[in-house]
């Protein structure tokens, strides 16, 4: 990550940070240290590591550290860290923890946010024509992009950015059904069949070599999930009006 690093304990009201972590041991510290210092409440979500991820998380003080015994997926760990930010704040602030984004960023995503509205902010990656920039990066976020929008979702140029700002408690009322990388995907969709804004951010993006990037996506099996998830989706679009879509993509709470 950058060496530019924004002034110690910035303002950032009603926002916690959100981070994901499988196996990222290696660049975890770097992404802590840079987001704690905007002062604002981090959660750091082990999911089911293997490495010393769970140890590093553990070893600052000042984050939360919550923990899947089993790995259940981006999505998953996602959900867990938005029900433990929403009891301290309205904003979630999600980054990934391989190292890929800019924390110093971050203020730009919340000058995203629509006037008077409450939507999700997505990070517009710059740079993904880099030479570090795997193919299945760049293949997957047009392939995404286009079935985001086949499925009556928002058009995109970025579907598959990890960088965002999720509304709390709003999202959380989202039925989504995906626990792993589609999560990040069909929530977009979603959002938009319930009138939540999805607004797109520029951000920078650097991809660390094959040899020290940490990679979880496998591509035949991803792809089957995708498209499950996407003909899922398609089909409500085609055979049901937005009202009665929004009206079965909403959680009951008691």
């Amino acid at each position: 990550m950058s060496s530019r690093r924004p002034p110690a304990k910035a303002n950032l009201p009603e926002c916690a940070f959100v981070i994901p972590v499988f196996n990222h041991g290696a660049r975890l510290a770097e992404v802590i240290r840079a987001v704690l210092d905007f002062g604002a409440p981090v959660f750091v979500v082990d999911d089911g590591s293997t490495d010393d991820s769970l140890a590093v998380a553990k070893s600052f003080s000042g984050v939360s550290v919550l923990q899947h015994d089993r790995n259940q997926g981006k999505g998953a760990a996602l959900l867990t860290g938005f029900g433990a930010a929403a009891r301290v704040a309205r904003w979630a602030i999600t980054i990934d923890a391989d190292g890929q984004h800019e924390a110093g960023d971050t203020p730009g995503l919340l000058a995203g946010r629509p006037a008077g509205g409450r939507g999700i902010v997505v990070g517009r990656r710059e740079g993904m024509a880099g030479k570090n920039v795997p193919w299945t990066s760049r293949f997957g976020r047009g392939f995404s992009n286009f079935w985001v929008r086949m499925s009556r979702g928002p058009k995109m140029t970025d579907s598959q950015s990890g960088f965002r700002v999720y509304p709390l408690p709003e999202v959380l009322a989202l039925k989504t059904r995906s626990q792993r990388f589609q999560y990040e995907v069909e929530v977009l969709a979603l959002a938009h069949w319930h009138r939540m804004p999805v607004v797109e951010v520029p951000v920078r993006v650097s991809y660390q070599s094959k040899e020290e990037r940490v990679s979880h996506f496998r591509p035949f099996v991803d792809f089957w999930r995708n498209a499950f998830v996407f003909t899922r989706l398609i089909v409500m679009g085609l055979l049901f009006p937005r009202s009665l879509r929004a009206r079965l993509s909403t959680r009951v709470t008691q």
